[in-house]
């Protein structure tokens, strides 16, 4: 794999839930050696994305799964013929990917700030990718 390019792979165990995945990030950076610059972590699936929120307070992660159900419910008028819609829709909301600056050789996060894999069409068998950028 490219110098600074870190795969990691996760189950999920519902249809949709958040897996905090912070560790992943930070054993990215350890494993690269990089003090300052970039991660960018990516998801390669099109009914799933990253997201950075709350940690600390479960109930922000169901507030956020319950909106994005009310806005893309997972029945609605769509003619996709795998039944799998909203979780392409919440999928291209959220989006497929976040940037972090790193600093001091740890992600620079919020006290409270997480980094979030979000599953909409589970459970399955997932991948991340990280990539390290010094700067």
């Amino acid at each position: 794999m490219d110098k600074g390019l870190y795969q990691f792979s996760l189950s999920t165990k519902r249809q949709q839930e958040f897996v905090d995945i912070t560790g992943f990030l930070r054993q990215a950076i350890e494993d690269a050696g990089v003090t300052s610059g970039l991660a960018v972590v990516y998801c390669p699936h099109t009914t799933a994305g990253i997201t950075i929120n709350e940690n600390a307070d479960p109930d922000v992660v169901r507030d956020i799964i319950a909106t994005l159900d009310k806005v893309f419910p997972v029945q609605g008028d769509y003619r996709h013929y795998e039944g799998n819609s909203h979780a392409h829709l919440k999928s291209s909301y959220v989006g497929a990917e976040k940037t972090i600056i790193i600093k001091d050789g740890k992600p620079l996060l919020g006290t409270w700030q997480s980094v979030f894999f979000c599953e909409f069409d589970g459970p399955r068998n997932r991948r991340v990718f990280i990539k390290v950028l010094a700067g």
